[in-house]
């Protein structure tokens, strides 16, 4: 039965809905009135109802317009919240001022003056309480006929219990219980749901069939959301996260837009502070390029740069979209915090670094003071199809911009580099070693601008990373592929190396190679496995022929290696950072650099990737090309001749 009466309450269209609220109020007041009059005078139908009959009326007639006014009639029932609760207040309070104006110009007498005060208390209760409880019986009926995922929250704290009122009005998940460690809060209840301490987690599992864990604990450090992660892994449910705290205070997410977990949270490794005054020294009143701004490491870098306050931003990037993107981005936060800000602009510009007269147009107009150069083809087996065109950006994009910023008297120019970069297996990594090696040489023939390298690992999250194949991936019902049991990356979070290359490059006094501690190497097959674990899924395999997703090893790709490096030699020294390194490596001598820039300037020209291939190997101390020439256009033009490894 009430199953078909919400069904026909939800077929009505939205004046007819408002309606039937009206006719529900009408009933309430009055009903409210004659309670009001009984409780005051112990009576069951007290002679001062028949007396007062008149009041019945005009109380209704003076709700309704005054309801309608105040927006009550607009709130979907099913969303009712605090803040209808509040509208309700306001109106039910103005309605009875204006009934107690009314009966006493009308000077009747008579009325007990606490009929008033029950009237409004009575209103209220029942105005509030009836949709609340339709609110309820929505919710009940959808849940029966599309029944939710049932989900724990863990964290009882602020994030849980907005989380839990969000899911509350939704039908596609619902909370049933907080699991929380502070034993305070064992046995209370938050948002109507009771909180647990762990030990009750695998009753609460199966007496609810349970299959999802939130973590609502945006502001935990990584190491205990590492130790809250591996708790979880044990047990058959999919485990994801309300968005960081960074990305709440940018806006990028709210509370109750879950993400599925990534690898900063499995690794949880602790971020050493920063030191605020290596932080502003080359950004806080200047005039700062990014280039390849919209990519992951530069537009990390950009909104943290904005937050430092320099004079100017300006965005150079080749991808339209991607500058779109974090020009957006960045102009929103700009005009919210406007006031802390000041007179920061942020100006995008679309470009590529290959195109020497707009680069220095770029730096000679906004009197750039430092650059961070962060626009570079990174992806390896891409860069090995096409050397010819990973040599002219990685190489000669970072000649152009570096002269350009000579030229504009530029103050301070990082380069962010690569750990691929050290004894590399692939074009990739040679060229950006070269892209090393030449601001190494202009340093030794420019006494005005102070050029730094910063050289790391793989970065969480980012394009083209391993993390977001293995996610989908894993969506997909596997296989999961990792191409070899023993490869072992080095990680970090966009944020954190962001911040760190900003430090480092303050610290340079002209040709440094800077590396950035990245902690211990994960091995990629360990990765894949914790990955499948927090999905609340099961590997299959000999041991598990019942298990869900299947690991599938499919070698290295071309130009791969099993081990990635960040020092060529074992000249390092500490800087006043605990993350950051300083490592004296040996570059070309200034003729052999020119001499070399010539060789690959023509071999580019020629588009002869054997040529670029031999000149980089001869070049850069201990490239071996882990492959043979992959570029498709060289192969049919040598009528398909396979260049040898060596």
């Amino acid at each position: 039965m009430m199953g078909r009466v919400v069904g026909l309450l939800r077929r009505l269209v939205r004046t007819q809905k408002r309606r039937v609220k009206v006719s529900v109020d009408v009933v309430l007041l009055v009903v409210s009135l004659w309670l009001a009059f009984t409780l005051r005078l112990g009576e069951i139908w007290p002679e001062e109802v028949d007396r007062f009959w008149w009041l019945f009326l005009l109380g209704p007639a003076l709700a309704v317009p005054v309801f309608l006014l105040m927006g009550m009639y607009r709130t979907v029932v099913r969303y009712v919240s605090s803040s209808t609760v509040f509208t309700i207040g306001k109106a039910v309070s103005l309605y009875i001022l204006l009934l107690v104006l009314v009966t006493v110009l009308i000077r009747n007498e008579g009325i007990p003056r606490s009929v008033f005060i029950l009237y409004w208390l009575l209103s209220l209760t029942f105005l509030v309480g009836a949709r609340l409880l339709a609110r309820d019986i929505y919710w009940w009926f959808q849940r029966r006929q599309h029944p939710p995922v049932h989900a724990i929250i863990f964290g009882a704290g602020r994030a849980g219990a907005n989380l839990a009122a969000s899911l509350q009005t939704g039908r596609d998940m619902f909370p049933v219980a907080f699991i929380d460690d502070k034993s305070k809060l064992h046995g209370d209840e938050v948002s109507g749901l009771t909180v647990y301490p762990r030990a009750e987690l695998d009753r609460l599992i199966r007496q609810h069939g349970v299959t999802q864990i939130l973590l609502a604990i945006p502001s935990a450090s990584p190491a205990r959301r590492r130790e809250v992660l591996s708790y979880f892994e044990h047990f058959p449910v999919r485990v994801q996260t309300v968005p960081s705290l960074a990305d709440l205070v940018w806006g990028r997410a709210s509370v109750d837009n879950l993400r599925d977990i990534d690898i900063e949270d499995l690794l949880g490794r602790a971020q050493v502070q920063p030191d605020e005054k290596l932080l502003g020294e080359c950004i806080t009143g200047k005039s700062v390029v990014v280039t390849g701004a919209g990519g992951s490491i530069g537009s990390e870098l950009s909104r943290q740069i904005l937050v430092l306050k320099p004079s100017r931003l300006v965005l150079y990037e080749a991808s339209e979209y991607a500058l779109y993107c974090i020009n957006k981005e960045l102009q929103n936060y700009l005009e919210a915090h406007r006031p802390e800000l000041g007179s920061t602009e942020v100006i995008p510009i679309l470009g590529t670094i290959t195109d020497e007269e707009t680069v220095s147009a770029v730096f000679d107009t906004f009197s750039i003071q430092t650059v961070y150069h962060a626009a570079a083809y990174k992806h390896v087996p891409l860069v090995e199809q096409n050397p010819v065109t990973g040599v002219l950006n990685n190489i000669f994009g970072t000649l152009y911009t570096a002269k350009a910023a000579i030229d504009a008297g530029v103050e301070t120019f990082i380069l962010i580099s690569t750990d691929k970069a050290v004894r590399p297996t692939n074009i990739m990594g040679a060229s950006k070693r070269v892209a090393e090696m030449v601001l190494q040489g202009l340093s030794t023939h420019n006494s005005d601008t102070c050029f730094n390298i910063v050289r790391f690992g793989n970065v969480l999250g980012s394009s083209g990373s391993v993390v977001p194949l293995f996610r989908e991936q894993i969506e997909q019902g596997g296989p999961v592929t990792v191409t070899h049991r023993d490869v072992y990356r080095y990680f970090m979070t966009i944020p954190e190396a962001a911040q760190l290359v900003i430090q480092a490059g303050a610290m340079g006094v002209g040709g440094d190679v800077f590396v950035l501690d990245m902690g211990e190497p994960v091995r990629i097959d360990d990765l894949a496995r914790r990955m499948i674990a927090v999905s609340g899924l099961s590997i299959r395999d000999e041991n598990n022929p019942e298990g869900d997703i299947v690991i599938e090893y499919t070698g290295l790709r071309p130009g791969e290696k099993l081990f990635e490096e960040l020092l060529i030699g074992s000249n390092v020294s500490v800087t006043r950072h605990p993350r950051i390194l300083r490592a004296d490596e040996a570059g070309l001598s200034w003729p052999e650099l020119l001499k070399l820039l010539e060789g690959l300037k023509q071999a580019c020209a020629d588009r002869d990737s054997s040529a670029v291939r031999q000149l980089l190997k001869e070049a850069v101390d201990g490239y071996q090309p882990q492959c043979g020439i992959q570029d498709r256009m060289w192969l049919e033009a040598n009528n398909g001749g396979v260049y040898p490894v060596h």
